[in-house]
């Protein structure tokens, strides 16, 4: 299995391409003269983010770090450049994965890459066969990642008041208009 290992990356950020409603999501590692660039779903940078600040959370609780786990990202560490260039995808990510290694006082973060079935050949692939991202970084690193994943996931299209489903610059069609098209929902056509 073909591993792109960053012990710990100079960057680990996430990032998107693209306008609110067709972005495209990606993490990228950037470390000793390389860049990895994987692609993954918006609810992936959303569970990730979610699931490392309750990692961190349990580790502070617990009191198991030999370093600092801070309770919110350092200023210090902010991140809000845009993705180093080029953008290549190097694979589409599938499952992840999430740990604390208490040795190193580390979050590991490994993302795999997704399966790819083939519909003439029923033959599982082999997971030694699958790429992986693996990341090491600190636990402030880790807060500042995650800040930033939560912002990026914000930042995407503004809500319906009335449905809650992302509104669309054309608009969208509100099941609570009964199905009406409107340039906003708010914009009070048709319904009644």
């Amino acid at each position: 299995m073909p591993v792109f290992d960053y012990d710990p990356p100079e960057r680990f950020v996430a990032g998107a391409v693209g306008q609110p409603g067709s972005r495209t999501f990606f993490l990228q590692a950037r470390g000793q003269g390389r860049l990895t660039t994987v692609a993954l779903e918006k609810f992936q940078v959303a569970a990730l983010a979610d699931r490392l600040d309750q990692l961190l959370d349990e580790v502070l609780r617990r009191g198991e770090a030999g370093v600092p786990v801070p309770a919110v990202a350092p200023a210090t560490l902010a991140d809000n450049a845009p993705l180093d260039m080029p953008i290549s995808e190097d694979f589409r990510v599938g499952t992840m994965a999430l740990a604390w290694d208490p040795e190193a006082d580390q979050v590991v973060i490994e993302a795999q890459e997704a399966e790819v079935e083939v519909e003439e050949e029923f033959e599982p692939s082999s997971s030694a066969d699958l790429t992986v991202l693996r990341v090491h970084i600190s636990p402030s690193a880790a807060r500042a990642f995650t800040k930033r994943a939560m912002a990026l996931v914000a930042a995407g299209r503004p809500p319906c008041p009335l449905c809650a489903q992302p509104l669309d610059a054309e608009g969208h069609i509100c099941v609570r208009l009964n199905g009406y098209r409107g340039s906003s929902a708010s914009s009070g056509g048709g319904g009644e």
